[in-house]
């Protein structure tokens, strides 16, 4: 069966789609036949990606909110049943960055860190997976990182909100197999977005933070790929899947070579390579 045929007439529910790796996937998702609903807590940028679906002959349909609020979220989720009835597949894509040293970055950003990253995928999970297990099919993708696996240096909320991410989808992987409703968590790496620019950086990393995004841009490692890798897991119900060549590299050291991996972790080249 062709991944088009798979996804023909899905409805699929993409969150952060305003830009980068979320609305890479709801324009693959809409090429591929799905009928995409895109959520995003910035109107402008929505607006641009309903847009361009729009322009590709996409049934898409625009929702506004903010995956960090549980209320908004139940919200939404009452108006898609609604109207659309259980997803085929849910996509929690939203995410922010932090960095800087564990001392140096205040509670205020580790509380913010993971109102989005974590509880914005609780969120998400909770207000769709019970339609979802009650008509018995489904898929559920959570874009964690390559962090989730690799404790990056001078990232410590980050790695710890995506490690968050990649137990909480391992758990409820188990758990909805018993209603036919996958779920998988994406791993991608260095990928060239906005999220680095957009980060919270502290300590000495705020001087440094252009340097990064610039090491990103030359990296230059589109999200269209990681678009294809969340329709691949869909596709055939993977599990884990890193997507970037370093993503791949990190996730065989950390369970084939630990040790040499945590040196590896202490070079400067890794130390600016933020996953």
């Amino acid at each position: 069966m062709s991944k088009s045929s798979t996804l023909t007439q899905k409805l699929a529910l993409v969150t952060g789609a305003g830009s980068g790796i979320g609305r890479a996937t709801a324009i693959l998702l809409g090429q591929l036949g799905a009928r995409v609903i895109i959520c995003d807590r910035n109107p402008t940028s929505l607006q641009e990606t309903a847009t361009l679906l729009q322009n590709n002959g996409v049934e898409v349909y625009s929702e506004t909110a903010d995956v960090a609020d549980w209320q908004a979220m139940q919200a939404l989720a009452t108006r898609v049943h609604n109207k659309h009835g259980a997803l085929d597949i849910l996509i929690n894509n939203a995410g922010v960055a932090t960095s800087g040293d564990f001392l140096s970055t205040p509670i205020e950003d580790w509380n913010w860190v993971f109102s989005i990253n974590v509880m914005g995928v609780v969120h998400g999970c909770k207000a769709f997976g019970a339609a979802m297990a009650e008509r018995g099919s489904g898929h559920i993708v959570n874009i964690a990182s390559a962090a989730g696996y690799y404790a990056a240096p001078d990232m410590s909320a980050y790695s710890a909100s995506k490690h968050a991410v990649m137990g909480l989808t391992e758990s409820l992987r188990i758990e909805m197999a018993e209603f036919n409703v996958g779920v998988s968590a994406i791993c991608p790496g260095v990928i060239n977005t906005n999220i680095v620019a957009a980060m919270r950086t502290n300590g000495q990393l705020v001087e440094a933070q252009s340097k990064i995004v610039d090491i990103y841009k030359k990296r230059n490692y589109g999200p269209e790929g990681v678009a294809a890798a969340v329709v691949s897991a869909i596709v055939h119900n993977r599990s884990v899947v890193p997507v970037s060549p370093e993503a791949w590299v990190l996730y065989a050291g950390k369970r084939l070579v630990p040790e040499m991996m945590d040196m590896v972790q202490r070079t400067s080249l890794f130390r600016k390579l933020k996953p």
